[in-house]
This record gives C-alpha cells, sequence and structure tokens, in this order.
C-alpha cells in the first residue's frame, strides 16, 4: 500500500472510530429530548419499510457481488448506506415527537420480542463501525480486506435490518 493511501485511511479510520462514538450518544441524547407539536406517528411504516428495502438491497448487492458485477454491487451497499442513514433519522424524529409504545405481548411472545430489540440494538450499534470500515476498505481499493471484513458486517447488518423490520411489526399493534 502506498505512503498516501495508507495516510488517507489512517484518516479515515479516525473518522470512523469517532463516528461511531458520537452517533450512538447523540442518538441517546435525542431520546432524551422532547419535541411537541408535531404528530409523526406516520413514520415507524416508512422507516420498517426503509428497513426491509435495506435487507432486500443487501441481498441483492451480495448476489451482485458473487456474479462479478461490481459496479452493480457498489450501487446497492451505497444506497444500503444512504437508506441507513434515512432511517436512523427519522427513527430519532419519531421519537422525539412521540411518548414511548410499551410492547402489550404476554408470555413466550414477550421474551422472544424483547431477545430480538435488545440483539437488535446492540447489534445496530456495533454495526456503524464495521460498515464504515468495510466501505472504506472498498472506497480504498483495499479489496482484500474489504472481502474479509464484509464477510462479518454483512449477517450483522442484514440482521439489524431485518430485526428492525419484525420490531416493527410486533410493536405495531401496540401504537396509540
Amino acid at each position: 500500500m502506498s505512503e498516501l493511501l495508507a495516510t488517507k485511511e489512517a484518516k479515515y479510520n479516525k473518522i470512523i472510530i469517532l463516528l461511531s462514538v458520537v452517533i450512538p450518544v447523540v442518538v441517546a441524547i435525542l431520546f432524551g429530548v422532547k419535541v411537541e407539536g408535531y404528530d409523526l406517528s406516520f413514520l415507524p411504516p416508512i422507516y420498517a419499510g426503509t428497513n426491509a428495502l435495506t435487507a432486500f438491497l443487501l441481498v441483492l448487492g451480495l448476489w451482485a457481488i458473487k456474479n462479478k458485477k461490481r459496479k452493480l454491487h457498489e450501487t446497492f451497499m451505497k444506497v444500503c448506506l444512504i437508506l441507513s442513514a434515512l432511517f436512523l433519522v427519522m427513527y430519532v424524529l419519531y421519537h422525539m415527537t412521540s411518548d414511548p409504545t410499551p410492547y402489550g405481548g404476554e408470555g413466550a411472545l414477550r421474551y422472544v420480542y424483547y431477545f430480538i430489540l435488545i440483539t437488535h440494538i446492540i447489534l445496530s450499534i456495533a454495526v456503524i463501525p464495521l460498515v464504515l470500515f468495510t466501505f472504506t476498505k472498498a472506497w480504498t481499493e483495499r479489496f482484500d480486506k474489504h472481502k474479509k471484513l464484509a464477510r462479518v458486517t454483512f449477517p450483522i447488518w442484514l440482521y439489524v435490518a431485518i430485526t428492525g423490520v419484525v420490531v416493527y411489526l410486533m410493536i405495531s399493534p401496540y401504537y396509540v
């Protein structure tokens, strides 16, 4: 790797680490901020749909790269990044303007819901640096490292996208 490329990658890595800390902290802080006067109750099915589309495009991206369609793969991954960012913005806006919705399910289903929710939250935090590092490896044309990291990132990102939809479907009957 050239010295210039190594310097660029080191700079990107610092930014990724910073974002990986700042994003969850800012989201947690914003969850404590309540804004009155806005009805954003229409957002949950939209951001759940965004998660569903992300999951679908992640699978298409995998298909594209397995079929040596690198440019198509790149496009799918960029769209997934944008969709994930849009999801996060909508999710935070909804929670800043709405009261929390308690899960009303009972019995074993309650434990399933909370297991999925907790793993979804934890992995959604972990996937931030994974996605950004994976993207950076491709951006800097270190495809060997990109491919190796993508093998870890892909299933986690896919799990987060799918469980986001599952959490929405499980809690949607309890929205006011």
